[in-house]
This record gives C-alpha cells, sequence and structure tokens, in this order.
C-alpha cells in the first residue's frame, strides 16, 4: 500500500452505559506515526449501525449534554418499531442519522486542524455491545 494512504482500527471499549469517548489523542497518535508532516485528510469511519462520530468540545460537561440531549430527541422507550435488544434500543439505530458515522478532518504539517476547544469523538448510546471499532484512515 502507498504511503500516501495509511489506514488502522482502534478497538475501543465503551462499557455497559451510554458513553462519549475522546479519540483526538489516538487520532494523534496515528498521525504522528503515518502523516510524517504532510497536509491531507484524516477520515474516521464506525461500521456499527448505532454508534457515531462527534466533532465537540469535551471536558465541561458538554459530552454529557450532548448525552442528555439525545435522550430527549431519543427517548429509551417502547416507540421503536426495532425493538430487539434492551428497552429502548430501537432509538440506538437512529442515532446515526443524526450523529453521523463518520467524519473527515483536515491534517495541516501532519497535525489535525481542529479548533481550540474540539475533540473527535466516538458517540455510542448502545448499551448492548460495548465493543468498537473506529477506523482511522489518513490520505496524504
Amino acid at each position: 500500500m502507498s504511503d500516501a494512504f495509511t489506514t488502522h482500527v482502534l478497538n475501543i471499549t465503551t462499557g455497559s452505559r451510554e458513553k462519549v469517548t475522546d479519540l483526538t489523542g489516538d487520532c494523534e497518535e496515528f498521525l504522528r506515526r503515518h502523516a510524517a508532516g504532510r497536509d491531507g485528510l484524516l477520515n474516521l469511519f464506525v461500521p456499527h449501525a448505532t454508534a457515531g462520530i462527534a466533532i465537540m468540545e469535551t471536558g465541561a460537561g458538554s459530552d454529557d449534554d450532548l448525552l442528555a440531549a439525545l435522550h430527549t430527541l431519543l427517548p429509551a422507550d417502547d416507540r421503536w418499531q426495532h425493538r430487539h435488544g434492551s428497552p429502548g434500543h430501537g432509538r440506538d439505530h437512529v442515532l446515526p442519522a443524526l450523529v453521523a458515522p463518520h467524519a473527515t478532518l483536515p491534517v495541516v504539517d501532519g497535525r489535525l486542524a481542529l479548533g481550540t476547544w474540539q475533540s473527535v469523538c466516538l458517540v455510542d448510546t448502545n448499551k448492548d455491545n460495548p465493543n468498537r471499532q473506529v477506523r482511522l484512515s489518513f490520505l496524504g
């Protein structure tokens, strides 16, 4: 494979609760190893039907605010047609329509070109599947 395109899969354990996981450090480490000071694009993709990628501030309560907003928009109750798994699990399958399962970010001089307070996060509301993969791909 050409060094113009490199990919790596992160294995993330989110546990048995809804969670926003900061992946920024993992993305930066991947780029340190593979971008080598080049410009390009970092693509993240979650190959799961019940998780997404968000670019947001973390550590100041915003991650909890996001989960609370998702509870308001997507209540964990019996209104969903998709009913296997935990009560309200159908909401988890609607999540990727609101929090996309992918993101493409600019890389400048081998580093993520994020804003001051932006982080790259995995958003997982599915308590039934604690093991997630996130595919990182760098196109230089």
